[in-house]
């Protein structure tokens, strides 16, 4: 099942990642500038916290292939040598 996410500010100025469809709107990833980092970016906030978090989804798919294949590894180890060498 695939998602929609969606960049949003919130009330207190933050930048917020969220499911399109979340129906309780609770962030997946909230950024917080200070405001001196604000100062100097200014409108252009969003468009440092859409790299960051492109680069955190990068991250997590990374991770998750990882996890994936330790998982696939620990289950080729637990084959016998003939399944091992059978094509199905």
């Amino acid at each position: 099942m695939s998602s929609f996410y969606e960049i949003i500010e919130l009330t207190n100025g933050d930048v917020a990642l969220q499911r399109a469809d979340s129906e309780t709107g609770e962030p997946l990833v909230t950024i917080r500038f200070s405001q001196e980092s604000l100062a100097f970016l200014g409108e252009e906030k969003f468009m440092v916290a859409k790299a960051m978090i492109e680069a955190g989804m990068e991250a997590a798919g990374e991770i998750a292939d990882q996890q994936a294949e330790a998982q696939l590894d620990g289950s080729f180890d637990e084959l016998t040598d003939l399944e091992k060498m059978m094509l199905h």
